[in-house]
């Protein structure tokens, strides 16, 4: 599946996508069949981490 490029976008998509439809990013990341670096290295490139605790980057 294709996923945003602009990593603002992205950010939003993620995060929206992880809110109402996944426990956490690594489901998400097989259902999109990507691996999970792909999201987390381009959304660290605009200082955001992945937290486990909020199920989202911040």
């Amino acid at each position: 599946m294709n996923i945003p490029k602009d990593p603002a976008i992205l950010l939003s998509y993620i995060n929206t996508k992880l809110r109402d439809e996944y426990p956490n990013l690594e489901e998400l990341c097989k259902s999109l069949c990507i691996p999970p670096e792909d999201i987390t290295d381009k959304l660290a490139s605009i200082g955001y981490v992945y937290d486990k605790n909020t199920n989202r980057f911040k």
